[in-house]
């Protein structure tokens, strides 16, 4: 008896620490900090070339125009005695935001970036006629960056069909156009061109950036901001050479979303891997910077849990501002992600 009691303590011994191990190492639900992709934003040069560029030709709406500075402007971005004009624009539902930083100015972005450098990041605007879409582009004179717009193979289930272009705002940030075939993307966009039957560029897909490793960057976007995964491919072939101007281009594409706005699209250039690395020494005010705006609850827990991921932060910490907390952090390849918890307001009484 005394040998099969010891026998029992051992096995109860060993479940239990089964299960101390099996809770160890079993993946964690991610926690649900982020709920918008409210806005993607980027510096320019002169305010006013870009938003007539934005509205004139890309049919943006101006949705505010302000001044910042001070302190926790100056904290939150990480540039001393920085003084900016920022411009609101909405396309459809979505948003982008334009800032000059009228002090100190920063760097242009370098001649000979391309598109598979890991500072490349674009916008993906969804257009009702990909032919009408370029020929107006072409009559407005905008710069290519490829060599023209491409249909991806029916070969490729995940993107046959899709046809796309890239080319150049005034500060030579990258842009896309973006038109689905019957099937694919979102149906909102479908419903959008019901609703407003003649208009050519309808809103914002997503937001593209290039990756040097999708595992790293899905554990910062899903695992810690909690972003979900909604489409997985890969694209090669010589039609995505020509989109993305980069001879042999072999990408993996990864797309998250949050519960509202446009997605966040992961681009790793498994071919060639030749992309320069993002530059260590960016600030916002250089026009290479884009910072792309997560509204979430609580933006006190994001800063703990991205502490706890060791996320390199351009803030100081969690930053107030006159519409709630902020604070900026990069991903593992450097890109700007702004994280706002906005101010919560008691609802009015009525008598």
């Amino acid at each position: 008896m005394r040998l099969l009691s010891r026998v029992v303590r051992s096995l109860r011994s060993v479940a239990a620490l089964g299960m101390l191990l099996g809770a160890a190492f079993a993946p964690r639900a991610a926690a649900q900090h982020i709920d918008e992709v409210s806005a993607i934003g980027m510096t320019v040069s002169n305010m006013e070339r870009a938003v007539a560029f934005y509205t004139d030709v890309l049919s943006f709406q101006r949705v505010s125009d302000s001044e910042v500075a001070g302190d926790g402007f100056e904290r939150l971005e990480g540039v001393f005695g920085a003084r900016a004009r920022v411009v609101r624009l909405r396309l459809g539902d979505e948003r982008i935001e334009l800032t000059e930083y009228l002090a100190p100015r920063g760097r242009p972005i370098p001649d000979d970036a391309r598109s598979n450098d890991r500072a490349f990041q674009h916008i993906a605007i969804i257009v009702t006629d990909m032919d009408s879409a370029y020929a107006l582009l072409r009559r407005r004179g905008v710069e290519h960056a490829s060599t023209g717009p491409q249909r991806l193979p029916d070969w490729n289930p995940n993107a046959g069909g899709i046809r796309a272009f890239y080319f150049k705002d005034p500060d030579h940030h990258v842009l896309e156009v973006l038109q689905f075939p019957d099937g694919k993307g979102d149906p909102r966009w479908r419903s959008a061109a019901l609703v407003v039957p003649h208009r050519l560029f309808l809103g914002i897909d997503h937001t593209a950036i290039v990756v040097g490793d999708t595992p790293a960057s899905l554990a910062f976007y899903r695992d810690v901001l909690g972003l979900r995964v909604v489409g997985e491919g890969e694209n090669y072939g010589t039609e995505q050479e020509h989109l993305n101007n980069v001879f042999g281009a072999r990408l993996r594409i990864t797309t998250l979303h949050a519960a509202r706005g446009p997605g966040v699209e992961l681009l790793e250039y498994l071919a060639p891997r030749d992309g320069k690395p993002y530059p260590m020494d960016e600030h916002s005010n250089d026009l290479v910077h884009w910072q792309t705006t997560l509204t979430g609850r609580d933006a006190d827990g994001v800063s703990r849990a991205l502490r706890a991921a060791s996320a390199r932060f351009v803030s100081p910490g969690v930053i107030a501002s006159s519409i709630g907390k902020a604070l900026l952090v990069r991903d593992p390849d450097g890109h700007v992600m702004h994280i706002v918890a906005p101010e919560s307001r008691p609802a009015a009484n009525h008598p």
